[in-house]
């Protein structure tokens, strides 16, 4: 993947965007089935920050007017509709509002952004459990319920401490990230989706499968959102623990996957016959990858940068749309779990394959 190759990747990602801006309109989009077009979720849904996040990305890149003006709304309707549900929000506000109100401050220095920004961390820190130093995952009955996924949220917190001055949205950060070493990673590299507490005393209890497919084995897309955010959380405290984690799950990641560098939903299927790939593990995964590639010494750079590289030109090559002006969504071939969302497009592939071409061009703000 040459600068050749890169530039002509990305002139694609353009005209597919401007395609998608039209295509997508004022909808929310989650998840694009074989008709190829975009459902349209509420604002609480997890997801609802992706397709603004990749306008922002596009903007960042090339300084086009349309894609900031596209993407300067999202976080205004967002604070609206948490003002009226916000009983509805969980853990996920990082993914939400990261990619809204933080990226919007970030570039333009909205003030507004980036009192969103602190308003949705300090929404996360209030789900933080003392007794068991976890963020807590979703709502209802679930008060001791922990999840893999929060490794990328807990970039929320790290930015709400830069920003402030504050050291409590970090330290808060940190105590999850070291509980989900000890509990959501295993010897091996792998990873567990949920893990269970008691929310009274913080003792661990149990880990379930999860979105995968037993609470032995190993969703592919939970083993990126760990590989990924140990990387991020590296990235913001320097402590090299969470590098090393992030090099461990990296390397599990890596050695599991299939000939085309895209895995399966889950990396322990007893047969392979019949069962769906996860494009968007794959792209979360190669993301992530290039943030390990950028903080480790110059020896080991060439292992994880390749394998982003493999798994990038695959996705590339063998799981984009370019050939399909009409279909809203930019890869194939993604997979919510094993019951649910099979075979489909989803938005989260699509960002962070935008992202991680954006890394590779020289992209040096984060989102994450």
């Amino acid at each position: 993947m040459d600068n050749v190759y890169l530039d002509e990747v990305w002139q694609k990602i353009e005209g597919k965007v401007d395609r998608m801006i039209a295509q997508i309109g004022t909808k929310t989009p989650h998840v694009a089935l074989d008709d190829g077009r975009y459902d349209d979720t509420d604002m609480d849904w997890w997801t609802s920050g992706f397709w603004p996040g990749i306008l922002w990305v596009l903007y960042d890149m090339t300084g086009k007017e349309h894609y900031k003006e596209a993407a300067w709304g999202w976080d205004i309707k967002m604070e609206a509709y948490f003002a009226r549900q916000a009983q509805s929000f969980h853990h996920d506000v990082g993914f939400q509002f990261l990619s809204t109100a933080v990226i919007k401050h970030k570039i333009t220095g909205d003030a507004d952004g980036q009192r969103r920004g602190i308003d949705a961390a300090n929404f996360l820190a209030s789900r933080f459990n003392l007794a068991g130093n976890f963020l807590r995952a979703w709502n209802g009955d679930k008060a001791g319920w922990s999840i893999i996924d929060s490794m990328l949220n807990v970039s929320l917190l790290f930015w709400a401490s830069e920003t402030t001055g504050d050291p409590r949205y970090k330290q808060i950060a940190v105590r999850h990230a070291e509980t989900t070493m000890k509990y959501g990673v295993r010897e091996d590299g792998s990873t567990n989706h949920i893990i269970s507490f008691d929310p009274e005393t913080g003792e661990y209890i149990e880990s379930f499968g999860g979105q995968g497919l037993a609470p032995e084995s190993t969703w592919s897309r939970g083993n990126s959102w760990a590989l990924h955010g140990f990387a991020n959380t590296y990235r913001y405290t320097g402590d090299v623990r969470f590098l090393n984690e992030a090099k461990r799950v990296a390397h599990y990641f890596v050695s599991a996957l299939p000939d085309d560098s895209v895995p399966y939903w889950d990396f322990r299927l007893e047969s392979l016959e019949g069962m769906s790939r996860d494009s968007s593990a794959a792209a979360i995964a190669a993301s992530g990858l290039l943030e390990i590639a950028a903080a480790v010494p110059a020896g080991e750079k060439r292992m994880y940068l390749s394998a982003a590289k493999r798994i990038l030109k695959s996705l590339t090559e063998n799981y984009a749309t370019w050939d399909r002006p009409d279909h809203e969504a930019i890869l194939l071939h993604a997979t919510g779990s094993g019951t649910d969302n099979i075979d489909v497009s989803l938005i989260y592939g699509d960002y962070y394959y935008i992202e991680a071409i954006a890394k590779l061009r020289g992209w040096k703000r984060r989102i994450y």
